[in-house]
């Protein structure tokens, strides 16, 4: 699509110069950070690690944005006065020229009334992007059983296998990773450690713990105790404010 849309660029704005071509969020946050700004970002929404709302969350980014996306238009009314445009896929050389003539026209005032939430419409995305699951399957003797994730306490690893407890306590075993149930999951649960994933409704309160961790306070028995390291408390206390 890049090439596409350079081919196009070049067609509809002769004088137009390329200056970058960044595929990743990793590799755009980088070259925001020694590189002056463009006059003008053409932005696709899902890059190959992440959104590019989490780009503009980690450096501050003051040229106009016009985004290219294949989502729906429902989420885009959210941001279509902040970025100056968007161009749903597949998209067309008209809707192109029409987008750069829109930036034209704006690009005298853009710079004192460009102001962009991208933290709320990151957060927008990522919840209509992958909706919560209401169930999981697990296999258990001869049966398959679904469990509703609202019953579910924990989820724990024990010698690298999987276990989820119930909120019942009883105990079953996912033919899931840990990483693919955080995203099963959705906001409900929380990725205390590399070991434990936690459902909201049975954490009681948090505590200080050795070096600036934390521990989460269960409703449920649980055996361990479960740590938040220092690198995820700010997180964690996020997560708990929305309850």
């Amino acid at each position: 699509m890049a090439e596409y849309m350079d081919e196009t660029i070049q067609s509809a704005v002769p004088e137009a110069v390329i200056i970058a071509k960044l595929r990743s969020v990793k590799e755009s946050v980088a070259y925001f950070q020694s590189n002056d700004a463009p006059d003008l970002i053409f932005s696709d929404i899902q890059l190959g690690d992440g959104l590019s709302f989490e780009i503009f969350s980690k450096v501050i980014i003051t040229a106009p944005i016009i985004f290219c996306t294949a989502f729906d238009s429902y989420a885009m009314d959210a941001f279509k006065t902040n970025g100056i445009d968007y161009i749903m896929k597949p998209f067309t050389d008209n809707k192109l020229k029409q987008s750069l003539q829109k930036y034209k026209l704006l690009k005298t005032t853009l710079a004192s009334q460009l102001s962009v939430q991208y933290e709320a419409i990151l957060a927008l995305f990522k919840e209509r992007q992958t909706p919560r699951a209401e169930t999981l399957l697990v296999y258990h003797l001869n049966r398959i059983l679904p469990l509703k994730l609202d019953n579910i306490a924990v989820f724990y690893i024990v010698d690298e296998i999987v276990n989820v407890l119930m909120i019942s306590g009883a105990v079953y075993y996912p033919n899931k990773t840990l990483e693919e149930l955080e995203k099963l999951c959705g906001s409900n649960f929380f990725r205390a450690n590399r070991q434990i994933l936690v459902n909201r409704q049975v954490v009681v309160s948090a505590s200080r713990y050795f070096s600036r961790k934390m521990t989460l306070n269960l409703s449920v028995p649980f055996k361990d105790i479960i740590t938040v390291s220092k690198e995820r408390t700010s997180a964690l206390v996020k997560w708990l404010d929305k309850r």
